[in-house]
């Protein structure tokens, strides 16, 4: 049930945006048919193609294992790059040439990627890694490297970014 209710959530938030619904309604899919072995080996060709047509063609690596909460909108979609191991809130949204992902670290290992909150909203060309957590209520500009954490109510610009209360008024909701 509940991911009708996210495929539901999910249109709704792309729906101005046919390539946003298409890879959302794919995701949801994959996400719940990869919870058991046996769908997986079934549908192992659906899996493929969904590498092929959203990674290949429509330049959109967001693997089926990422979680990602209702409601996510992908603006431009072209050239976003999300590392699996990322955790989304409800309600997010991510622009084009955008990449989230883990850092690897002095020892050769990698960090964890980052966790997001809810009503993040995250501009064009933004960098964001590492094991890092970005709050609720959250904008990050375009162009922003963000390398440590955001608090709630804040927003990162800038390269490396700068951490700034949020301005709040009746505009709130966006980067």
């Amino acid at each position: 049930m509940a991911s009708i209710w996210n495929i539901a959530q999910d249109r709704h938030a792309n729906a101005r945006n046919p390539k946003g619904v298409l890879v959302m309604l794919w995701f949801r899919t994959l996400h719940l048919l990869r919870q058991s072995t046996i769908s997986f080996i079934l549908f192992l060709p659906l899996f493929i193609l969904y590498r092929i047509t959203v990674e290949w063609f429509l330049g959109i690596e967001l693997p089926w294992k990422t979680r990602i909460g209702p409601g996510f909108r992908i603006d431009h979609g072209q050239a976003l790059i999300v590392n699996d191991g990322t955790v989304f809130g409800s309600n997010c949204t991510v622009r084009n040439s955008t990449t989230i992902g883990n850092r690897r670290l002095k020892d050769g290992t990698y960090s964890r990627s980052p966790r997001f909150g809810d009503r993040v909203d995250i501009g064009a060309n933004a960098v964001i890694i590492g094991a890092i957590t970005i709050g609720d209520d959250v904008g990050i500009g375009a162009g922003a490297v963000v390398l440590k954490d955001v608090p709630s109510q804040h927003i990162a610009v800038g390269n490396p970014a700068r951490i700034l209360p949020r301005p709040m008024g009746p505009t709130t909701g966006s980067a």
